[in-house]
């Protein structure tokens, strides 16, 4: 009888795999979920022939190949639950992989580099009595962690799946939960005692039965396709998989050794059985949304309680969509809340757009990807719009109505009438919201219309806000478009005007050489000045990544001034007070521009005579750097609303662009920038840039 239990459970084990691998053969978690199962079916095996051995070396031989197959379950499966039925599971895998690597050596590594850390003793009235060392202990330690990481993993993402997906996804999770939390009771009686009892192999069997049963039935609902669930990236994150894990299963082998220590009650296994397969009854029947439904309305019909706590509902919606501004996490998020809240199978919204007039797709909880909207004329549109409340799809006739059927089809029979809600705003419709299939296809009360109608205002409010956001976003892209275009065209065009005078010369003066010369040198500058303007208005739009090295900014200036003091002559001094700093980690590239950028401003604001001044000093927060001019200065108006901003400029030539890098290099090194300026009277920069976390010292400094 036993073998004929034991092949059975083999049989479904490899029977739920091959069928993954049937249904979805080149994904990579239906080869994770083969694997699996093959390795799980495996074990019973080789914990029967452990029970059958007859010598002590034939049990210690059996052992070691019965837990280096345990060894390899947790790893196998730990990879599944990071990329099943997960969106973003290349994230999870990236955040994982080291312990997902741990998981799959270390077990292994624990019986391959202490195979003395285990002792079999043979007992007796009970039975065999494995012990294990402190190699043994380790390994349980390691399995049992990584064990826990699977459970936490499955309840992440069934908490992140809604409606359709979790009604998918439900059975497959509770049944590989049931499998490893079975594991988790064993490895806890076996970390308890110190050792491990071949007879709570039973026990395992049991779990692994009831488990492939469960499997079996999430994979007729769910035939292993894809879905896209975004669970959260916490590691713990309101986990209760480690509460019930500590709570449950190790209170029942606490029980366990108190029973064994008092009474020797032979029969507690079959008893922790019974307690097992009636936690794994109450789970299935409050995972069930029939059941919920049922219970709520219970308690609303007999003691006279709401059936929705509206509150909550309403405060969960507004936390969710309030600051949204992107309408397809908007959708998102609404349609999670109406599925949850409803027992909604399938939630739909679209869109209104305008050319050609029509719905678009913008989230479901049943396909989460997406698809071509309904065909809906213009005509049909504003009609939907005077209509403003819910309403049964399935009495409608008209085209448009047909077009949403086909669009958001109903799974059951039995799951009711859908029901669209048209979301109205400004007196014109900015979307959909279709409700699919409802649990038990129980029909919608006055209240629950009443709250879907509020929820549908506040939804419209949002999508009109993204639209209204997205044409500001688009007006203030043309609009700065415009600006560079102005100033880009303007240059241009004096540099075109300056090649047009020369070519018009050219066939008159062609033969004067210091004509040609005077040319060679305009073109010249022309192609200079251009090359300029091209790497300015690719900067202005190009990520700041910045490359620190050690150096000093005192000889960084004075490599900068040696290079800049051909451009100042005449009555214009450039004058240096370059005190000793300490080194720190600056982009030498990034802060020669800046320096460069600033001496070269404050130089072009002298009249016919002046001053530049730069001086560094080392202050008590850092290095100070000084550029100050006796130019025509600044308006305080100037300096305090424009003077950063891309565009404005008080010079004749130029951007605008040259301050505003200046600070966001600045501000990339950690530092900050302050300015004095009056009309008339020079301008003064003083940039503060903080001493690192380790800043290196100078061997030449004093």
């Amino acid at each position: 009888m036993e073998m004929m239990f034991l092949l059975a459970v083999i049989g479904l084990c490899a029977f739920c795999g091959t069928v993954a691998v049937i249904l979805r053969p080149t994904a990579l978690s239906s080869w994770l979920f083969f694997t699996g199962m093959i390795l799980l079916a495996a074990e019973p095996a080789l914990d029967y022939l452990v029970v059958l051995a007859a010598s002590t070396v034939e049990i210690g031989t059996w052992l070691w190949r019965s837990l280096l197959l345990k060894s390899l379950v947790p790893g196998v499966w730990l990879g599944f639950s990071l990329i099943y039925a997960r969106g973003n599971q290349d994230e999870f895998l990236r955040r994982w992989k080291w312990f997902l690597l741990a998981a799959l050596l270390l077990p292994v590594a624990l019986l391959l580099g202490f195979p003395d850390g285990l002792s079999v003793v043979m007992g007796r009235g009970t039975g065999i009595v494995i012990q294990l060392g402190s190699a043994g202990k380790a390994w349980v330690i390691v399995v049992l962690m990584v064990t826990l990481a699977i459970l936490n993993n499955f309840e992440k993402t069934f908490r992140a799946s809604v409606g359709m997906s979790r009604w998918r996804i439900k059975y497959l999770i509770l049944g590989v939960a049931l499998i490893f939390g079975v594991r988790v009771y064993t490895l806890s009686q076996m970390l308890l005692f110190s050792g491990y009892d071949p007879g709570l192999a039973k026990l395992t069997f049991v779990g692994l039965l009831l488990g492939c049963v469960l499997i079996g039935i999430g994979l007729l609902r769910s035939s292993f396709g894809k879905f896209d669930i975004y669970p959260s990236r916490a590691v713990l994150q309101g986990s209760v998989t480690v509460i019930l894990v500590g709570v449950y299963f190790v209170t029942v082998g606490l029980f366990a050794q108190w029973v064994e220590r008092l009474g020797e009650n032979t029969s507690f296994p079959a008893q922790a059985l019974v307690l097992l397969m009636g936690a794994v009854g109450l789970t299935v029947m409050f995972l069930s949304e029939r059941f919920r439904t049922a219970l709520q309305r219970f308690i609303s019909r007999h003691f006279h309680r709401p059936e929705h706590d509206f509150r909550k509902i309403w405060t969960e919606f507004s936390q969710r969509t309030s600051s949204v501004l992107d309408a397809v996490t908007l959708g998102k998020n609404a349609a999670e809340v109406i599925a949850e809240s409803f027992h909604v199978l399938g939630v739909t919204v679209f869109r209104t757009v305008v050319e050609p007039p029509g719905l678009e797709w913008l989230y479901s909880t049943e396909k989460h990807r997406a698809v071509s909207g309904p065909q809906v004329d213009a005509g049909s549109l504003a009609g939907l719009a005077k209509r403003g409340q819910p309403f049964v799809l399935e009495r409608e006739q008209a085209a448009w109505a047909e077009a949403l059927r086909e669009c958001c089809p109903r799974k059951f029979e039995h799951g009711g009438h859908r029901l669209v809600l048209p979301l109205v705003a400004a007196e014109r419709l900015v979307g959909l919201i279709v409700l699919a299939d409802r649990v038990n296809g129980i029909p919608y009360s006055h209240e629950e219309l009443d709250l879907l109608q509020c929820i549908g205002d506040q939804l419209s409010g949002g999508l009109l806000n993204c639209s209204l956001t997205d044409e500001i976003l688009q007006a203030k892209e043309l609009e700065a478009f415009q600006t560079l275009s102005t100033f880009f065209v303007h240059d241009l065009k004096n540099a075109a005007n300056g090649l047009s005078l020369m070519l018009q010369n050219l066939p008159t003066h062609f033969d004067d050489p210091e004509f040609r010369a005077d040319t060679i040198r305009g073109v010249g500058r022309t192609v200079e000045r251009i090359s300029q303007l091209i790497m300015k208005l690719g900067g202005l739009r190009r990520e700041l990544h910045l490359n620190p090295t050690p150096c000093r900014l005192d000889l960084l200036c004075a490599e900068v001034l040696d290079g800049l003091e051909v451009k100042i002559h005449g009555d214009q001094h450039l004058l240096r007070d370059l005190q000793p700093v300490p080194v720190q980690l600056l982009d030498q590239e990034a802060m020669k521009s800046m320096v460069t950028n600033l001496v070269l401003n404050a130089h072009e604001s002298l009249n016919d005579g002046g001053e530049v001044r730069v001086a560094t000093r080392l202050e008590s927060k850092g290095v100070a750097l000084v550029v100050a001019d006796t130019g025509c200065g600044m308006s305080p108006e100037f300096v305090k609303s424009r003077l950063f901003r891309p565009f404005h400029t008080t010079k004749t030539k130029g951007l605008g662009i040259g301050m505003f890098q200046c600070r966001k290099i600045i501000e990339a090194h950690g530092g900050s920038i302050s300015v004095e300026s009056r009309p008339g009277n020079g301008t003064c920069f003083t940039i503060l840039l903080p001493f690192g976390k380790d800043p290196q010292p100078d061997k030449h400094s004093p």
